[in-house]
């Protein structure tokens, strides 16, 4: 992927060739591979169709589009989570004529083309080209990067996210007020956004300017409360509502103890509440003798055989331990190289990431934890700042990742749940 030849060396053709490569591998999957796979249990047969782009939180934009918010315990109705303007720029479209799968899929895919762009430009120009371009590689075939292309809101706020971030690193802060108010009228994640601004604005000692226009960027989230407050007589409505799938706020170890268990001892394991299948604890145990045998030989063996060795430990081990190993490596392994590379990233960056994860273990649970993790832009800077100095186990990391790329779109098309 760092090559020297034509398509490299015009970075706005690598940009769109390299988001239109890691798109062929996912519409590939979606609409060649998952129609001809019969209907898998709980979940449905895929069609060769728009339908395919659209399930789980699509279907509640595709209502607040059409039909707009509602708020009601009784009728079960709890929409009002999802925030305005996704939505609100699909009824624009709708209103054009455009039916909402397409204009959902259309507006999803482009917002994260653009989101690519902005990140390439800012990233070449903080640490160069090489680094750039990894971090490129990262965000479009990370196997979350699915939820740029179906109709989910993860484009839109990538792009504006990483904007808001871009222009407080330069110092332009009208537009960053303007891209952070539309990020926090996008996800409720745009919270971590402000926090940030106003943490890094206090570090630098950036001045009076820089503090009021990183409040004005949660402008969003403020104007869709007094909404709420109008429509349904709750300012806080979008948090209460969240009860629906989370019953308290808060970290909530019990979760995270579960999914780590899941991992450990394996789910058939952890439903029984017992050790019903002796195979999987002996397995992962296997795993991680191996792993450490050959990280204590490493110097004998050579760092050829080891990196070859631990590329077929990781690749057993997601055969084994499935998602929960994946959606643990996502958030805590984005911690961990967040505070590796503390000193190299901007601060703006670090911090950014440091408040998307606080706020991910405050959410008071391990739901979509990967997807909201994913739409962590800082997270994606740090994995490929580290993958440029290891091309070797970039290349591998791509593989990986296409590989998963592949089977969660297939499981997307198919309606089985992914994040």
């Amino acid at each position: 992927m760092i090559k020297n030849n034509y398509i490299f060396s015009n970075d706005w053709l690598f940009v769109i060739g390299i988001w239109l490569f890691s798109r062929f591998f996912i519409i590939i999957a979606m609409l060649g591979i998952a129609p001809l796979l019969p209907a898998p249990n709980n979940g449905i047969a895929a069609t060769l169709d728009w339908d395919v782009f659209s399930a789980f939180d699509s279907v509640h934009y595709e209502k607040v589009a059409i039909q707009g918010y509602g708020y009601s315990v009784i009728n079960q109705d709890y929409s009002v989570v999802f925030f305005p303007l996704f939505p609100l720029i699909l009824r624009g479209l709708i209103i054009l004529g455009l039916p909402f799968k397409l204009a959902g899929t259309l507006l999803n895919n482009l917002a994260f083309l653009w989101s690519l762009i902005v990140l390439f430009s800012w990233i070449n120009n903080c640490y160069g080209i090489k680094v750039a371009r990894w971090v490129l590689a990262v965000m479009t075939f990370f196997p979350m990067s699915l939820f740029g292309t179906v109709i989910y809101t993860e484009g839109l706020y990538l792009l504006l996210s990483t904007a808001t971030l871009k222009a407080f690193d330069q110092r332009k802060y009208v537009q960053m007020a303007i891209w952070g108010a539309m990020a926090t009228a996008t996800r409720p994640t745009g919270i971590a956004l402000i926090l940030s601004l106003l943490i890094v604005s206090f570090k630098e000692s950036r001045g009076i300017k820089a503090y009021i226009f990183s409040l004005a960027s949660g402008i969003g989230i403020f104007l869709y409360s007094i909404y709420c407050q109008i429509k349904f007589g709750d300012f806080l409505a979008f948090v209460h509502a969240q009860k629906a799938w989370r019953t308290e706020l808060g970290f909530r170890w019990q979760s995270w103890l579960k999914i780590l268990m899941q991992i450990i001892i394996g789910p058939v394991n952890v439903k029984s509440g017992y050790i019903k299948d002796p195979w999987y604890p002996l397995l992962f145990l296997s795993l991680i003798i191996i792993a450490y045998l050959l990280w204590y030989f490493r110097k004998r063996l050579g760092s050829l055989k080891v990196d070859y060795a631990f590329f077929i430990l990781i690749l057993l081990a997601w055969l084994l331990a499935g998602d929960p190993l994946i959606n643990v490596g996502i958030v805590l392994g984005g911690g961990y190289l967040l505070w590796h590379l503390r000193s190299q990233l901007l601060s703006i960056i670090f911090v950014y990431g440091c408040c998307g994860l606080g706020l991910i273990f405050a959410s008071g649970g391990t739901i979509s934890m990967n997807r909201i993790a994913y739409g962590i832009v800082s997270l994606s800077i740090a994995l490929g700042m580290l993958l440029s100095r290891y091309s070797r186990w970039g290349y591998a990391a791509m593989a990986f990742f296409t590989i998963l790329l592949i089977t969660f779109s297939i499981r997307f098309s198919q309606n089985l749940w992914v994040a």
